[in-house]
């Protein structure tokens, strides 16, 4: 019996059901406490049955939307700001890391001013970019590529910092041009960190999405959310925006491993 236990606990999935499993219990003893305490305004942590009733309701919460079909036509525009930012700061992000690699004076003049912009809260970010760009939506897509952009430049840049000292003598013995050895060994070098950065990025270019929604106005995931704290429409589309958006963080996160995956020959191997 207990060498059964010992392999079931071995398994992948079973520390992840059991987290789970805990998640559930902690958020329905803090949904029964809250229920049981006197406050205005009501249900702002509902139990989860009602969070996935509300889900499937085909009552109307705004015009002639249901919480679901709000969700996710806000979620649209919110989306595609956020993949837009992402991909411009990972590909601006990967650009930087292979010039400061190419050059030792760019990267000790450049990293330092890097982190200050990383430094600098969303909060206080989004009106200057808004007060430059003259539009809503450019300021929402830069935001997320500025939040975007330094995870995967560190990152790539620690890969191609990561390559043994043996690697550039073979390199050099066998009389490889420049381009050669970023091709050949710094590039497949840096992947995995490069993906590294890509799984931080991304959560992050949907958050600052979400983000400056809420302060900025004009449709969206945060807005929406926005509304619905302040009880113009039903406290669920705020639990629903909550779960949608962490199940994009996951689903994004499990889609940049498949395309490492793909691209990278050593793991199918391993």
């Amino acid at each position: 019996m207990k060498e059964k236990f010992e392999v079931l606990t071995n398994k992948k999935w079973f520390s992840s059901l059991l987290w789970i499993l805990l998640l559930i219990i902690a958020w329905e003893v803090g949904a029964f406490v809250v229920a049981n305490t006197k406050r205005i305004p009501e249900n702002v942590l509902p139990h989860l049955y009602q969070i996935i009733i509300a889900g499937f309701s085909t009552d109307k919460v705004t015009g002639d939307m249901t919480a679901t079909q709000a969700v996710l036509s806000s979620a649209a525009q919110t989306l595609l700001r956020g993949f837009l930012g992402f991909v411009l700061g990972a590909a601006i992000g990967f650009v930087f890391a292979l010039v400061m690699k190419m050059s030792g004076v760019l990267e000790k003049v450049l990293f330092p001013y890097l982190m200050l912009i990383q430094l600098i809260p969303v909060l206080g970010l989004a009106p200057i970019v808004l007060a430059i760009t003259g539009d809503i939506n450019v300021s929402r897509v830069i935001i997320a590529a500025i939040l975007s952009f330094y995870p995967v430049a560190t990152n790539t840049l620690a890969g191609f910092k990561s390559v043994e000292k043996e690697k550039y003598d073979l390199m050099f013995i066998c009389a490889a041009k420049p381009h050669v050895i970023y091709t050949k060994v710094l590039i497949p070098a840096a992947l995995p960190y490069f993906f590294t950065g890509l799984k931080i990025a991304a959560p992050m270019a949907v958050t600052a999405s979400i983000l400056v929604d809420t302060l900025q106005g004009d449709g969206g995931l945060g807005c929406l959310l926005s509304q619905s704290l302040k009880h113009a429409m039903s406290i669920y589309v705020f639990w629903l925006i909550v779960f949608f958006s962490a199940f994009v963080g996951i689903l994004v996160g499990k889609v940049i491993g498949w395309i490492e995956y793909g691209v990278s020959p050593w793991k199918r191997r391993a």
